[in-house]
């Protein structure tokens, strides 16, 4: 079984909606309180509370305070569960010590079990029931797949002033086959590698295709740089002083907010529909592995480059590189289909020569876009390069191993090749028939490489 997350937005009545608040409410409380032990055990006994000893006082806190007795058991000890996990993480080294939530920080709450409430729906809208709160509330919404769900996290957005329900539903796994049990066409095989001013360049045997990035961050950089400007004009809280804000930097707030979220959105869309259409055309997709987050470090201190740095590292993050290769994996892979990751020190997709394999250190650098191999004299684009070495690693046929590349009236050769720009998609993408790989003789005395497939 395989576990999906589905989101239903939720439409509480004005009853509804206080009540939910009010829970929110005693949530928050709970979790600020379970920080504050944790905290004072320490500094006054020099221990550390565990999970189970925080949990184990919840009855005797339900006694004391009848205003929390409505509240479900499960539910109230998923909120010790996060300080819990919030603590683990900081012992780890993953996240920072956690911190006391305000209310507005505070997102809502879960039911880890099927205690306390119960869903009413086949994937397309429906109703919630909380029963710990005696609420039935109507949502809407549609499921790409329904299942079995096992928890709920009732979530609040501030910023949208929207409630929602979110599901962890079970659903069968769809295994991938190898072999003459395989629906899977073997052909179909997309290598793509990722960039910053083309978004993302495409090879599948026949063609490159490439996307270039849409920039929605930097097309609206100028304009929240002046709404935040507004905003800075505006009287602003100060909780030293006790100030609190005005209306007026409120709504430049929100319009920030809105701003930003419109950016968001926009990106967000633009991935999902490049990712559907690549995981709706090809079976098999080969990618590197890429560390985002050692990419976008900030420059080390002394550096003259820090400016450079910062521009890099919010080009970056304006692709969204992590999202695009997370969502082209698992929509491959919800189908049957396979996500091969290349090691990048091992493969060096982008310092190798597609045609003679040969691995020059100095193309490296990001400045140098177009790649002349002085072995060979074989002259590619960088990113289309890249593309070209992960399919040829795919498809086994590395070059410089001894092992033919495909020869020219083939689909994969190099001599053959149409280069095309599409801000959009690749819905335009012409469907070829793949010719079959040739197949080496099995006693020519060649040393091959394992094979990936």
């Amino acid at each position: 079984m395989t576990t999906l997350r589905q989101t239903f937005r939720l439409y509480p009545n004005q009853n509804q909606q206080r009540q939910l608040f009010k829970a929110r409410r005693w949530h928050q409380y709970i979790y600020n309180a379970c920080l504050a032990g944790r905290k004072h055990a320490w500094e006054t006994e020099g221990r550390s509370l565990k999970y189970f000893d925080q949990q184990n006082k919840l009855p005797q806190f339900k006694k004391d305070n009848p205003e929390f007795a409505v509240l479900g058991s499960q539910a109230l000890q998923a909120t010790v569960k996060r300080v819990d996990l919030a603590f683990v993480a900081f012992f780890q080294g993953l996240r920072k010590r956690p911190k006391f939530k305000s209310l507005r920080n505070y997102s809502g709450w879960t039911y880890p079990g099927s205690s306390g409430w119960k869903v009413y729906t086949n994937g397309k809208h429906g109703k919630v029931e909380l029963r710990d709160l005696g609420l039935s509330i109507r949502m809407r919404g549609v499921a790409k797949q329904w299942g079995n769900p096992t928890t709920l996290t009732i979530v609040y957005r501030p910023s949208l002033n929207r409630w929602y329900a979110s599901f962890t539903v079970e659903v069968p796994t769809v295994e991938a086959k190898y072999g003459s049990t395989s629906d899977l066409k073997y052909e179909s095989i997309i290598a793509y590698d990722l960039g910053i001013s083309t978004a993302l360049t495409t090879y599948d045997g026949s063609e490159y295709v490439e996307l270039t990035n849409p920039h929605f961050l930097r097309n609206k950089e100028q304009e929240v740089k002046r709404k935040s400007k507004q905003m800075r004009r505006k009287v602003a809280p100060n909780r030293n002083k006790k100030n609190k804000p005005s209306n007026r930097w409120k709504k430049a707030r929100t319009a920030v907010s809105r701003l930003q979220r419109k950016v968001s959105n926009q990106r967000l869309d633009w991935q999902h529909k490049v990712t559907s259409d690549i995981a709706s055309r090809y079976d098999i997709g080969v990618t590197e592995e890429l560390r985002v987050r050692n990419m976008t470090r900030k420059a080390k201190k002394g550096s003259k480059r820090n400016r450079q740095k910062a521009g890099l590292n919010k080009s970056i993050l304006d692709v969204g590189m992590f999202t695009l290769n997370k969502m082209i994996g698992y929509k491959i892979e919800a189908k049957g289909g396979l996500l091969l990751v290349l090691d990048t020190k091992k493969v060096k997709p982008s310092q190798r020569c597609p045609n003679c394999g040969k691995v020059h250190k100095h193309w490296a650098q990001l400045s140098n876009r177009h790649h002349v191999c002085d072995a060979c004299g074989f002259e590619i684009e960088r990113d289309q390069g890249s593309a070209l070495v992960m399919y040829q690693v795919a498809i086994n046929k590395q070059p410089g191993d001894g092992i033919a590349l495909a020869d020219v009236d083939a689909s994969g050769s190099t001599s053959k090749r149409r280069n095309r720009k599409d801000t959009a998609s690749l819905k335009q993408l012409q469907q070829k028939k793949r010719s079959k790989l040739s197949k080496s003789s099995p006693d020519d005395g060649v040393a091959r490489n394992p094979v990936l497939l």
